[in-house]
Formats: structure tokens, sequence, C-alpha cells
């Protein structure tokens, strides 16, 4: 665009950005969160392709954080576990005791084919297993690495907006 015609924009008041997409189907647990919602990323073993897409889904260009998505760093803050990598023996435990820590009601969303059927790890001999061999798994999210327009998505179905 056009300097000049971002900085008439920015003046009279229109937007530059582009609108938001239609809201996707809310889930069942969205309307406890009242459109906000806490989220602590735990890696239990990837290969950190998935953490880069999740930098890039909370990050300026994508923006999850305008639909009521927040990354936190206290279990005990959060309302949304995000798991991704198969989960290996050493992360077993951690990953019981920060599901544990979170309070009710919680979500645990399984990101990435490591998460959901243990992808090309999944046969590794320090692998304990999937997400879901571990914890209850509310969503899963599939692909290697998922993009982040699909993990802005399922995050907007979790708060509802």
């Amino acid at each position: 665009m056009n300097p000049l015609k971002l900085a008439r924009r920015i003046v009279s008041g229109r937007r530059a950005a582009q609108p938001a997409p239609a809201a996707p189907q809310p889930l069942s647990a969205a309307s406890a969160y009242g459109g906000s919602v806490q989220v602590r990323h735990v890696d239990a073993g990837s290969c950190n392709g998935c953490e880069i897409e999740i930098a890039a889904a909370f990050g300026p260009v994508y923006d999850a954080e305008r639909y009521g998505a927040r990354l936190v760093a206290s279990p005990r803050h959060a309302d949304v576990v995000l798991v991704t990598g198969v989960v290996t023996h050493n992360m077993a435990e951690p990953l019981r005791r920060t599901v544990a820590a979170t309070p009710r009601p919680r979500v645990v969303i399984a990101l990435g084919d490591c998460a959901c059927d243990g992808g090309v790890f999944g046969q590794g001999f320090g692998v304990r297993g999937v997400v879901a061999d571990v914890t209850d798994v509310d969503l899963q999210i599939p692909g290697c690495p998922p993009e982040p327009d699909v993990i802005v998505e399922t995050m907007r179905r979790v708060t509802g907006r």
C-alpha cells in the first residue's frame, strides 16, 4: 500500500487491517471463559517446529491475542494447556503436574502430529507416548507443523470470539 494512502486512512479513522474472518463454531466450554483465555504452553519433547508456528500465531501478523488468547508463564493462571511434541519419559510427570495445577474448567490441546499420533518421533526409545497417553485431550490440531492460522482458529473456538 502506498504510504500516503495509509497515512490518509490512519488520519480518517478507517481500518488499515483486514477484517476478521467469521467466528468459528465455539466449544461448549467457551462460555465459561467469557471470551478470554490464558494459555500455558508445554513442550513435552518436540523438534521446535510447532513452537515457531506458535510464536507466529501469537506474533503481530496473526495476532491471536486480538481474539482473547494470551500466553502466560504459570499453569495456575491458565485456562488452556497447549502441548507440543511427543511425551518423553522425562516430561510425562511434569506434564501431569502442569495439567493438575491448571484450574478447572480447563482445555488441553495437543498441537502437531507428534502430540496427536506420535509423528516421526513416536517410535523413539525415549518416548513415553502421545499426549492422550498421559492426560485427557480436549482438542487436537494436526499438522507437521500446523500453520499459524489453524492455531488461531482453534484459539478462537476456545474463546468463542
